[in-house]
């Protein structure tokens, strides 16, 4: 979701990516309904490990709840987004975690302007 968000308020000025240490292939379908209520369509997507991303120094990488335990991958700059994993939790609450990574994004994309 972080990245369709950042297609969505990045425009053609942010090349996102986004990549997770144990992927399933598959984008969990809460995801796609909720990016679909607010219509950004995720079904062509699927989800990627972090050895699928360019072996380069990204300008900035956000990290999801792994504190500590997160795979390392090069970055200019890096926070931790102490955000839930939200795939085991009902549509209400999934969307309130949709929200915050939405937020988190449009926060993070003024500050790079």
């Amino acid at each position: 979701m972080a990245e369709a968000f950042a297609r969505i308020h990045g425009g053609e000025k942010v090349e996102a990516y986004s990549a997770g240490s144990r992927p399933s292939g598959v984008v969990n379908p809460n995801a796609i309904e909720a990016m679909r209520e607010l219509g950004y369509d995720l079904s062509r997507q699927r989800s990627r490990s972090i050895v699928d991303l360019p072996d380069i120094e990204f300008d900035f990488v956000a990290t999801m709840g792994c504190g500590d335990a997160c795979p390392f991958v090069r970055a200019k700059r890096r926070e931790d987004w102490d955000i839930p994993d939200p795939k085991a939790l009902p549509p209400e609450e999934f969307r309130a975690v949709r929200d915050l990574i939405g937020s988190k994004v449009k926060t993070l994309l003024k500050t790079m302007d």
